[in-house]
């Protein structure tokens, strides 16, 4: 099974970056629900075998090694943007706004934030933009997981709540089944009114 490097993480802690987070999301593209981002900071000789992207993952796998990242961290935390404050800002920025609450509520300030792709979060603290850096970077992949099973966590809780629209099936994203759903019945609470929600074309 693939893992992501531990490599870039080891290199930023000779260069001297001691505490070195790694930031990631969930759920950017979905037409309902927050955008879920965590940040995980992982000593340098912990190697967790199987992390990687999150979406190269089983949903099972997922769980497996979200207990162990957690266990293994040495912080982490986890920060949301709803979907009002998504149609508020945009969600570039409502990720931007959901992996600054995640730095911040790992209680500690961090000498590096690693986060996955190419734009630099609007704070004042070191960074390292990294494409792809949930397949590159072990302390990212982790922070990919534990967004992802969080993200999927309250889409479940959502779905007990708004069982009509699927939620637990595909998790807020524009399937034809969803689109359907929303043709029929509405926006939901938690939708995203400024995305586009077209009913899907009948074959």
């Amino acid at each position: 099974m693939t893992t992501a490097s531990r490599g870039l993480q080891q290199c930023f802690h000779r260069l001297g970056y001691r505490f070195v987070l790694g930031v990631d999301e969930a759920g950017r593209g979905p037409l309902a629900g927050p955008v879920v981002a965590a940040a995980v900071m992982l000593s340098p000789e912990v190697s967790l075998a199987g992390v990687n992207d999150s979406k190269a993952l089983s949903s099972a796998r997922r769980e497996e090694l979200f207990s162990l990242i957690i266990g293994s961290s040495s912080a982490y935390g986890i920060g949301m943007a709803s979907p009002a404050e998504i149609d508020a800002v945009n969600i570039l920025q409502a990720t931007f706004l959901a992996m600054i609450r995640a730095v911040n509520r790992t209680c500690i300030f961090p000498d590096l934030v690693v986060v996955d792709g190419r734009q630099r979060l609007p704070f004042p603290l070191c960074q390292y933009p990294l494409v792809k850096g949930d397949s590159r970077c072990q302390t990212v992949a982790a922070a990919s997981i534990v967004a992802k099973v969080v993200r999927d966590r309250i889409m479940r809780f959502y779905h007990g709540r708004y069982p009509r629209y699927g939620f637990a099936r595909h998790q807020g994203y524009g399937t034809a089944v969803h689109r359907r759903a929303v043709h029929l019945y509405g926006l939901s609470p938690i939708h995203r009114r400024s995305f586009k929600l077209k009913e899907p074309k009948r074959g």
